[in-house]
């Protein structure tokens, strides 16, 4: 198997409310058969009603709107960004669930939650460094 995520795709209860909170961040999507695509650098994005993405998954859709063990993170190249991202958030209804602070790595970061419940982290990590497609490198924590 290759190393690859292609899309990650998260279960909301309301795809108009979710498609529109994405889009208030400024991302674009396309709506196919009640599924919403985003093109996110290398790979894809996608709200789907999170009964149907169960019941596709063949688990129990459970309670929504809590924490599902499931944590996204957002990559950025500047403290600034960081409270940039998180106020853009909060302006197109996030909750905040963790303030900004000085991380232990070095970095900078907060998170907030979607309408749905998912957590998204917004960081800046000096250590790993992005490309200018906003591709994440991974370091050697091995080297010396």
């Amino acid at each position: 198997m290759e190393q690859r995520i292609s899309l990650v795709t998260l279960g909301v209860t309301d795809i108009a409310r979710a498609r529109t909170f994405y889009e208030r961040l400024g991302w674009r999507g396309q709506e196919v058969e009640e599924t919403v695509f985003f093109q996110t650098g290398g790979i894809g994005f996608v709200l789907w009603g999170r009964d149907k993405l169960a019941a596709d998954a063949g688990v129990e859709a459970g309670d929504s709107g809590g924490f599902g063990g499931v944590s996204l993170a957002h990559n950025v190249r500047s403290q600034s960004e960081v409270d940039e991202v998180l106020a853009a958030a909060a302006d197109a209804g996030a909750r905040i669930t963790r303030p900004v602070r000085v991380t232990f790595y070095g970095g900078y970061a907060g998170c907030f939650a979607d309408p749905d419940g998912h957590v998204w982290e917004i960081a800046y990590n000096p250590g790993f460094p992005l490309g200018r497609d906003g591709s994440i490198t991974i370091p050697d924590f091995g080297a010396a």
